[in-house]
């Protein structure tokens, strides 16, 4: 096939409905006919005149309506009419022109928060700029003395501030009153409400000291206030803004890893072009060098390596030999090969973690849900001390009453006492999802955070779900000519005709360039194992040592290589360790915690990997009623217990838990179950996890004492007329920038 078919069979795929609806809204123009908009994602672009030359050669597709090009965004929308032209005529004529374009399927969740961000800028900018203009009228009233500033102008310099606050109340602080509308609709009481009564109280009582300066409200203004006061808040809500953008950016870069085509292998051999959306398990694929795996499988031919760090955390590329597991959004950086379909779509292992993602992201931990119920007593607490402030100052100075009332509103609002943990959270949840640990509870690291007892599973946890070559024993009855490496590439080259996870495990330990016989007349025999025929007609066998013909006794871990009826040698197996189980074992022992096996093998066996790993406590022979029984006895006896797991019979225990932890690769419905997955599959990553949930409650206990001072600090200071509305507004913006920012560090 050559390249310029190939590249006409790959965009040939847009033209699927499956591939560019994703980037494609349909709309109706004036004339009633539907048109498609979709939006491109260009590259290529180094100055605003690009734009009228890619929209100039959109436009000249037939077909096409209207076509604008941002070159800021480097993005393009295109309205065409699907009965004349097709997507991939679109992206032609960008190439054509000397650009790059793809379909950019995250083109409408991008929209919205273009459109909120360009919103909440809009606010804060109209509300910062109207601020400095008030401040500088309500200047000379501050730094005047008695006498100096004569009344009419005075009054003309109230009159200007007001006209200028007129568009932060309008516009910049519409959230703030339409948020506590639908919280008094719903019969609730929400932060905007003390916000917006403080804002409208503000106002009211400014404009009528402004249109009657001898009426009941007095002769002072409070504009700059109140300006100062919407820009401060209007500035912690844009930064959180961005924060949340931040992370749903993570996400869409996530599922962007996936390529738009796949290459599918014909049964002549041949191959088609078609859109991933069209993939199924079991088809093969050709994977080209520098392309993303379009799904989940294994690799039936070639030897490659995977860039898998967006789904592992792990920066090294990782070897990926026949046979083995690989995982789409993850690069191909090796070589060609062919893979076997086996989990697409929501299946995938990157569908699951950005699922996973977007679900705890969402979610209201413990501590945030505690703040919440919180929140509504202390509101009503806080409206009752501004009334009861405003009644008293009414008597004592009643040319104060009013901003001592709205000081106290604004000082008390309670932003970052509701920000404290689900910022600090959500932060530490984004930073261990880079890592290779995917949270799918966040309050799994409060939890977390105060384990005393980790319970682990053995096989698939502490070990991989394979078998390693331990020993190699060479028997004298051998013939001369065949040592321990030429016995174990003879034992390899058959073992790879099996799918035995022995013979795997015997398959991989072989050493590639050693000559091997071209076996003939291959046979497995279940239960027994493997005999076949070498070129001269001898017939040799692997498998079980009696029906080789070997005396000794080996157990399921071993395995006899003979040739007509004489044992050639005899092949050990133990269990391959997971890289990093010692060490994780050993810092979580140092850091206090109990650490117990559990483990449904033999005791021996679960004995010889404990002492490998040194753990002390080993529960042998458990079955899944077994192992939920242990837990709950250790929860019985009062300690916080973590389990470890990744097969189906692990799910109850996980279940049982108070926090659980499943490995990346473990049974869907032990990942289910659990409250973190561990996609890296490193026990590493558990210990990282469990210093990150340490730290995040340290920052989220420092973000609530550093609320709960402010505002033991500020509400007597309002209450007595210390503190003037701007600089209660700037100490409530003020207090809620820095918890966000003090929760940004769980992150790291």
């Amino acid at each position: 096939m050559t390249t310029a078919a190939t590249d006409t069979d790959a965009l040939g795929v847009l033209d699927d409905p499956a591939e560019y609806g994703r980037s494609t809204r349909w709309v109706v123009d004036a004339s009633g006919r539907k048109l498609a908009e979709t939006s491109l994602a260009l590259s290529g672009m180094y100055c605003a005149a690009c734009a009228g030359i890619i929209e100039g050669a959109l436009t000249g597709v037939a077909g096409v309506v209207e076509a604008r090009v941002s070159a800021a965004a480097e993005r393009a929308t295109v309205r065409w009419d699907p009965e004349q032209a097709r997507a991939s005529q679109l992206i032609r004529a960008v190439r054509a022109a000397g650009y790059g374009a793809v379909p950019d399927a995250a083109a409408p969740a991008r929209a919205l928060r273009v459109q909120a961000h360009r919103q909440a800028l809009w606010r804060l900018f109209v509300a910062a700029f109207c601020a400095m203009q008030v401040m500088m009228m309500a200047t000379p009233s501050y730094v005047a003395g008695p006498g100096d500033l004569a009344d009419d102008m005075r009054q003309l310099l109230n009159w200007g501030s007001w006209i200028l606050s007129l568009p932060v109340m309008a516009f910049s602080a519409g959230p703030f009153f339409t948020g506590a509308w639908r919280s008094l609709r719903d019969r609730r009481i929400g932060m905007d409400v003390p916000v917006a009564i403080g804002l409208a109280i503000t106002f009211v009582a400014s404009t009528g000291a402004t249109f009657e300066p001898g009426g009941v409200f007095g002769h002072e203004v409070y504009f700059d206030s109140l300006t100062m006061f919407a820009s401060f808040l209007l500035g912690a809500r844009y930064l959180e803004l961005r924060a949340r953008h931040r992370a749903a950016e993570t996400l869409e870069r996530s599922l962007a890893r996936l390529p738009e085509t796949a290459w599918r292998v014909l049964a002549d051999g041949s191959t088609e072009a078609v859109s991933v959306q069209r993939v199924q398990p079991g088809d093969l694929l050709r994977v080209p060098l520098g392309q993303a795996f379009p799904a989940d499988g294994v690799t039936e031919q070639g030897h490659t390596r995977a860039d898998e760090a967006l789904l592992t955390g792990e920066s090294a590329p990782v070897d990926k030999p026949p046979g083995a597991d690989v995982v789409a959004g993850s690069t191909n950086l090796g070589a060609p090969v062919l893979m076997r379909v086996q989990r697409v779509g929501g299946d995938t292992r990157l569908e699951t973690i950005v699922s996973m993602m977007k679900s705890a992201m969402s979610q209201r931990p413990a501590s945030a849900q505690l703040a919440d119920r919180w929140a509504a007593p202390f509101l009503w607490a806080v409206l009752l001390l501004a009334a009861g402030a405003a009644a008293a100052w009414s008597v004592l100075d009643p040319s104060r009453a009013v901003w001592v009332a709205v000081s106290v509103l604004i000082v008390t609002c309670p932003c970052a006492l509701s920000l404290a943990a689900p910022a600090t959270l959500v932060a530490a949840a984004r930073g261990l999802a880079g890592r290779g640990v995917l949270l799918q509870r966040l309050d799994a690291l409060e939890r977390l955070a105060a384990v005393q007892q980790v319970f682990i599973d053995k096989t698939g946890t502490l070990t991989e779900d394979r078998l390693q070559l331990a020993r190699i024993e060479r028997l004298d009855s051998a013939p001369a000519v065949i040592d321990e490496a030429r016995a174990l590439a003879l034992a390899a080259s058959l073992a790879q005709w099996s799918s035995h996870p022995l013979s795997q495990a015997m398959a991989a330990a072989g050493t590639p360039g050693v000559a091997v016989p071209a076996w003939t007349g291959v046979e497995e025999v279940a239960g027994l194992g493997l005999r076949a025929l070498d070129p001269q007609g001898h017939e040799w066998r692997l498998g079980r040592a009696a029906w080789v013909g070997d005396a000794a006794n080996n157990d399921g871990a071993s395995a006899s290589l003979g040739c007509q009826g004489r044992t050639v040698a005899r092949f050990s197996f133990t269990e391959a360790v997971r890289s990093g189980a010692a060490e994780a074992v050993a810092l979580l022992r140092s850091a206090g915690l109990r650490v117990t096996l559990l483990s449904g093998d033999s005791t021996e066996r679960a004995q010889a990997l404990a002492s490998r790993l040194g753990i002390t406590e080993v529960l042998a022979g458990a079955t899944p009623e077994g192992k939920l029984a242990a837990v709950a006895q250790a929860q019985a006896e009062g300690r916080r217990v973590a389990m470890v797991g990744d097969g189906v019979n692990d799910a109850p225990v996980l279940a049982r838990a108070d926090v659980s932890l499943a490995m990346g690769q473990g049974a869907l419905v032990s990942r289910s179950q659990a409250d973190a997955v561990i996609t890296s599959s490193d026990l590493g990553d558990l210990v990282r996890a469990r210093l990150t949930a340490l730290r995040s409650v340290r920052i989220v206990r420092q973000n609530l004492m550093w609320a709960a001072a402010y505002n033991a600090t500020s509400i007597p200071l309002a209450l007595v007329g210390w503190l003037p509305p701007w600089a209660a507004g700037l100490g409530m913006a003020g207090s809620s920038l820095l918890v966000v920012f003090n929760a940004l560090r769980a992150s790291r």
